[in-house]
């Protein structure tokens, strides 16, 4: 399998996600190699197996490898002529469009970033975060407009001109409208992926921009240290001299409005 390892940056591109938390883990572009089809689901109480057609070079993909299918990271456990095998947990099933999978369906396919891929989309994990929609499609001269919704979970994650990974392919955002927004589809991306297949009420895996979402959580700690050191600093500064009368009255003021009205008047 190909890792990104930590401190190893690509061209200086993975440095600030593999220098902080993430050490080792598969990373994609959202850029689609192949649309492959559905040759077999095999289920169990444990998941299922997927078999799909693909013409990837299989020679190059080795047992073990991430690939991502319609943007979910999977574990290639066997291959064949002409097709691969992987396995698909349960939780994956439920949280995921994969659930809903039957031979014949097309899907997409991508194989994991390496030193030498060129990064044409975003940085995408295979992490889905959760399943959308499709609002309406229109035709826009030989492109397609289509605007998609998603649940407020992700829409805080949507920028204008952004990016949002759809079924893994990466794709850029604008005319946000809370939980909607629209996508500008040119033919080659109609007939490389299953969004040329796909039509108005159909579902599809959704994954926000994880740069979006360092930046909400490297944000919130540091207001959460500032809030935590303005409170230090103010015991300290109450600790080092008396508290006045003012002081105590207003937060006796305070406790008092914070209790139910029943024990204010009954005195408990």
């Amino acid at each position: 399998m190909t890792w990104v390892k930590k401190y190893a940056p690509v061209d200086g591109l993975f440095e600030f996600f593999c220098g902080s938390e993430i050490t080792e883990a598969p990373l994609f572009t959202g850029i689609i190699e192949d649309l492959g089809t559905v040759q077999q689901v095999a289920h169990s109480n444990d998941g299922a197996v997927i078999t799909v057609r693909t013409a990837l070079p299989l020679a190059r993909i080795a047992l073990g490898e991430s690939i991502a299918v319609s943007g979910c990271c999977l574990t290639v456990v066997r291959k064949s002529r002409g097709s691969i095998a992987m396995d698909v947990s349960a939780e994956t099933l439920r949280r995921t469009i994969l659930g809903e999978l039957k031979p014949g369906d097309r899907v997409n396919l991508e194989r994991c970033l390496t030193p030498n891929k060129l990064l044409g989309g975003h940085l995408v994990s295979g992490h889905v975060d959760s399943v959308g929609r499709i609002v309406s499609i229109k035709p826009e001269g030989d492109s397609r407009l289509y605007t998609f919704e998603v649940g407020a979970n992700e829409s805080r994650y949507l920028v204008e001109k952004g990016s949002v990974a759809l079924d893994g392919i990466s794709l850029t955002v604008f005319g946000i409208r809370g939980g909607r927004f629209k996508v500008a589809l040119i033919p080659h991306t109609l007939k490389m992926t299953t969004l040329g297949y796909k039509q108005a009420g159909s579902t599809l895996n959704v994954e926000s921009d994880m740069l979006v979402k360092y930046v909400e959580r490297i944000l919130g700690e540091h207001g959460l240290n500032r809030r935590k050191a303005s409170s230090i600093r103010t015991v300290r500064q109450r600790k080092s001299r008396p508290i006045t009368e003012a002081e105590t009255d207003a937060v006796t003021t305070t406790s008092e409005s914070a209790m139910p009205e029943s024990a204010r008047v009954s005195g408990r």
